[in-house]
């Protein structure tokens, strides 16, 4: 009894223990089980936003030199030079959207600012015109401005008595009406047997004109019915003219200076590139600059005055070797294009012209295209080829050569540099591997234009392939539209294609005041030697490294838009009524008569 006794204590101490040795145990289990838990509902809480210090504004350690020639110099220290030209185009175009006038009195103010004098009489019906059919950009006519304004230095009797000798020369067709008569062809001089192939466009003129024909003046207006320009410039008799204008006096026809035949140089100012006395224009062509260039200013980039190297690579001037002699008049002849040392006098032509209808069933939306390649197919026109003449360097000859070269390198600017970063120098890659993947340009039918075996040659020199359908060129992201005989009657339809345009060309059209470069379409020299690094830029390498397509897809979709809404058939009505008005006046003995003196206060 007594051992039983002094073992209960001990058993009870342990028992204790044991209870609180589990009590602890436990506690440190459910802490434990709670630290887990805390952890646990942390990790699932919803993370905060990291404190992410604001980028840094961007650097740029070198700026691009925009020169006078409409030439982007690209400095390697600087952003890729397409960003840049973008933003330009870009603010430039929304300026001049704001700026419109949006009032009748505003537009009469702003011509007369523009132009330092009045208006032509029937401004107000045009503006009433414009007004009805929602015309944009109401003050954007400096084509008309800078087409005619020589003129103005002419005495009008000698403009008449120049226009009734255009109308008896060969090939040409007169349009007009009088007072009681309706627009419609009123004389026509064509080589025997080409009547009724060189009338054809009068149709479509006058059908133009027949919508706003009840407020047009009496007038006579010679056209040519050909695809190009033909009335070369001296520079001295536009020069004189053009003083005399600004000085709104006259300078007589018996007064002109007296022609300076050098050709094509004929038509460039002392001192320019152009009229350089060191180029031969039978010889070879003056050297390229070895630095990367990009266009800024398009019409600048046209001029073969600034940029005589346009002479050996355009059919244009190659198809008169040295060039034609230039005219001892200012001829007042209207055409479908003009280059910007001819004095022809540009219309809204409606060659080539299409219907906008939404959505077109030929051309997909942009994210609907599935050929990624620059896709170009026509046919082998521009100069004629043969034996006697300089095709080799053609336009047309350029784009197949540059776009189908297999052999060497040529340098591209990273395309995946982005906006903060240097552009840096540009990187040799292998035609080889670039040209088959980013290029599909191919002569389309058989050769024409072409001699016995000139047209052998060429049909081995490039690829043949048969023609497209409108269909099948709306597959492709990304177009080129280069000159034909003339200029390309085909941009309408490529730029309401919903595709990003490439555009190479040296004739400015009636339309360049009222588009962009950059906004709604891509400008590319004439030799072409800007062509892949902007290609490349906006679609990427041959496997898509470094494309901007969000750019590309942008100006494709501004280009169709554009094309909606500034080139409608009323907008071609409406350039073609105010320089018929223009025309009237200037044709006129009593121009002040012919010239609308309101303030503008007509509604």
């Amino acid at each position: 009894m007594r051992t039983f006794r002094r073992e209960r204590p001990l058993r009870c101490i342990l028992a204790i223990l044991a209870v609180f040795l589990l009590i602890l145990y436990l506690r440190d289990l459910s802490t434990e089980d709670s630290a887990y838990v805390v952890e646990e509902d942390v990790m699932r809480a919803p993370m905060q936003p990291e404190r992410v210090p604001p980028p840094p504004p961007v650097k740029i350690i070198g700026q691009h030199k925009f020169m006078d020639d409409g030439l982007l110099e690209v400095n390697p220290e600087g952003i890729h030079p397409v960003y840049e030209l973008i933003r330009r185009a870009e603010d430039a175009w929304k300026d001049k959207l704001r700026r419109a006038s949006t009032t009748f009195p505003e537009a009469v103010t702003e011509y007369r600012r523009r132009y330092k004098r009045d208006p032509p009489k029937g401004f107000d019906d045009w503006w009433r015109y414009v007004q009805k059919h929602n015309v944009q950009l109401p003050d954007e006519y400096d084509q008309i401005h800078a087409d005619l304004e020589p003129f103005w230095g002419i005495e009008p009797k000698d403009l008449l008595a120049i226009r009734s000798e255009l109308e008896a020369k060969v090939d040409s067709y007169t349009i007009g009406k009088t007072a009681d008569s309706q627009v419609g062809v009123v004389n026509t001089s064509f080589t025997p047997g080409k009547h009724d192939q060189l009338i054809v466009r009068s149709v479509n003129v006058i059908d133009l004109l027949s919508d706003v024909e009840e407020y047009l003046p009496p007038f006579r207006a010679v056209f040519s019915p050909h695809d190009g320009p033909n009335r070369l410039s001296d520079y001295f008799v536009e020069d004189a003219a053009r003083q005399a204008a600004a000085k709104q006096t006259y300078i007589r026809r018996k007064d002109f200076p007296k022609i300076t035949p050098k050709g094509w140089k004929s038509a460039c100012a002392p001192g320019s590139p152009g009229r350089d006395e060191s180029i031969n224009l039978d010889g070879d062509p003056p050297p390229k600059t070895t630095k990367k260039t990009f266009i800024h200013d398009h019409n600048l980039a046209m001029n073969p005055c600034l940029h005589p190297r346009h002479f050996w690579l355009h059919g244009q001037f190659l198809s008169y070797g040295k060039g034609p002699t230039p005219e001892r008049d200012m001829v007042p002849e209207f055409s479908d294009c003009s280059s910007t040392i001819h004095h022809n006098i540009h219309i809204p032509t409606p060659y080539g012209w299409v219907e906008d209808i939404s959505p077109r069933s030929d051309d997909p939306p942009w994210d609907d295209k599935v050929d990624e390649r620059l896709m170009w197919r026509g046919s082998s026109t521009g100069i004629s080829h043969n034996s006697r003449t300089r095709w080799h360097n053609s336009h047309r000859i350029t784009l197949m050569r540059v776009a189908n070269d297999l052999k060497g390198t040529m340098g591209i600017l990273a395309p995946w540099k982005n906006a903060r970063e240097a552009v840096g120098e540009p990187i040799e890659v292998r035609k080889a591997r670039v040209n088959p993947g980013v290029m599909d340009v191919a002569f389309a039918g058989d050769p024409i234009m072409c001699e016995g075996e000139t047209c052998k040659e060429l049909q081995k020199m490039f690829p043949w392939r048969r023609r497209q359908s409108v269909q099948e060129s709306g597959d492709y992201k990304y177009v080129i539209d280069v000159d034909g005989n003339g200029w390309s009657g085909r941009f309408k339809r490529l730029i309401t294609s919903n595709a990003l345009v490439f555009k190479a060309t040296i004739y400015p059209e009636w339309y360049m005041d009222r588009i962009a470069p950059w906004v709604h379409y891509v400008p590319i020299q004439l030799d072409l030697s800007d062509l892949h690094d902007a290609v490349i830029f906006f679609r990427g390498d041959a496997s898509g490294a470094g494309a901007h397509e969000d750019l590309a897809r942008k100006i494709a979709i501004a280009g169709r838009t554009w094309s909606k809404t500034f080139w409608r058939r009323q907008d071609m009505v409406a350039y073609f009524f105010r320089l018929l008005l223009e025309y009237a006046r200037l044709m006129s003995e009593d121009r002040e008569g012919m010239s609308y003196k309101g303030d503008g206060e007509f509604l």
